[in-house]
């Protein structure tokens, strides 16, 4: 009986303040459209000049101004509780919109790739079609060298555009199977564990916290579609320098520890798996449990790190860890040693050169570029991505 009278006291109480609320706004409305006869009135009966007039109609628009605020604040205080309360700080992301493209996205990469594919790759790109700049060609380029015939599907609204057709068409001028399809999210996630994550997010009652969410979606997007489609998952900064046709349920560690030689950290900025592999759906789980929008790479290498320290060695996984030498040659501090070219007369410097490009083709698959890193650095003649470049280039343009 208390517990009634409890709930019929507060639901009596929500009621009167949405009231009071309704009251208020009516209140505000009324006294800001007396400001404004006030002000109109004035002005016509002192017949002001043209300045005056402007004069007005910026003081007018401050009132108005702080009527809307004022209303605003009202609203959202009088809004619906918990329910929803990080919609507002969700970016304006397209991501989460379905139309008519997103409901053809099963079926365009399902068309895609029955063209004798002899590998399928996998990226995003959630930026504008604009920012796909010279790196992101040259991953490209890089993956076509070495795959002539495999099949790469961007993720990407930007890019599944006139000018993302003008983007990829040398490619597609040169018969090579590349295309940019439109993701939709919502079929994506269905049936893992992250459909509820990506509902509530949408809904606007997780937060999502203070890195950039496309960000975030990239680590879940390349999770979930080798689950839905299988095949190889590569960021728009990794340089391709072997065939990847002898590797499966792969994925690589970042670092080892220089004693043990075991693994200290593993990154997914390479992703190597089967359909439906049990792997990925730890990931995708782990992701969607364990979310948290304002640590970087909490849901990325540390994710994957993660989940693989807790399952390696049982049973019912199928999986296999390469060193960093496979996919992460250079560390993120090291990065611009690569830029760089040799100093004139250096010869120490021109045989470092030579060995790490000899080292690089024997031992590794491709190389991780670090764009947060090394975006800003010049290529310069002669140096190991110099090198690189000029030889694995499709297009061949700098």
């Amino acid at each position: 009986m208390t517990l009634k009278k409890g709930i019929s006291h507060e639901i009596l109480g929500s009621r009167s303040f949405t009231h009071r609320a309704k009251s208020s706004v009516l209140s505000i409305i009324l006294f800001a459209l007396l400001i404004f006869f006030m002000l109109l009135n004035s002005a016509a009966f002192k017949g002001k000049q043209d300045s005056d007039e402007v004069l007005l109609q910026k003081r007018i628009i401050k009132v108005a101004t702080g009527y809307q605020n004022s209303v605003n604040s009202l609203l959202s205080s009088s809004g619906d509780g918990e329910e929803g309360k990080y919609r507002r700080k969700l970016p304006e992301f397209e991501m989460f919109m379905s139309d008519e493209l997103t409901e053809k996205f099963h079926g365009r990469v399902l068309e895609f790739f029955n063209q004798n594919c002899e590998v399928q790759f996998f990226m995003t790109w959630i930026s504008a079609a604009e920012s796909f700049g010279k790196r992101e060609i040259l991953a490209l380029e890089s993956v076509f060298k070495s795959h002539p015939d495999g099949c790469l599907v961007i993720l990407s609204r930007t890019l599944d555009s006139v000018n993302g057709y003008r983007i990829l068409k040398p490619f597609l001028d040169r018969k090579l199977k590349v295309q940019a399809i439109t993701p939709d999210l919502p079929f994506l996630v269905k049936n893992t564990p992250a459909e509820s994550w990506f509902e509530d997010m949408k809904d606007g009652n997780k937060d999502p916290g203070g890195i950039p969410l496309a960000q975030n979606l990239s680590n879940l997007m390349r999770l979930v579609v080798l689950y839905k489609y299988g095949g190889i998952y590569l960021d728009t900064d990794f340089i391709v320098l072997k065939s990847f046709k002898s590797l499966k349920n792969t994925i690589g560690a970042q670092s080892i520890d220089v004693v043990s030689k075991n693994w200290t950290r593993l990154n997914n900025a390479v992703l190597i798996f089967d359909m439906n592999h049990p792997l990925l759906f730890k990931f995708i789980e782990e992701f969607a449990l364990t979310f948290d929008g304002n640590k970087w790479g909490h849901n990325g290498p540390y994710m994957v790190s993660r989940v693989v320290y807790r399952i390696e060695g049982r049973p019912g996984y199928n999986f296999t860890i390469l060193p960093p030498m496979a996919f992460y040659p250079v560390d993120w501090h090291k990065i611009g040693s690569l830029f760089k070219k040799p100093t004139a007369g250096a010869a120490a410097q021109l045989k470092w050169v030579e060995a790490k490009l000899r080292q690089l083709k024997q031992e590794t698959y491709g190389v991780h570029l670090w764009n947060k890193q090394s975006s800003k650095l010049i290529v310069e003649e002669g140096s190991v991505m110099g090198r690189l470049i000029s030889e694995n280039c499709v297009l061949c343009e700098q």
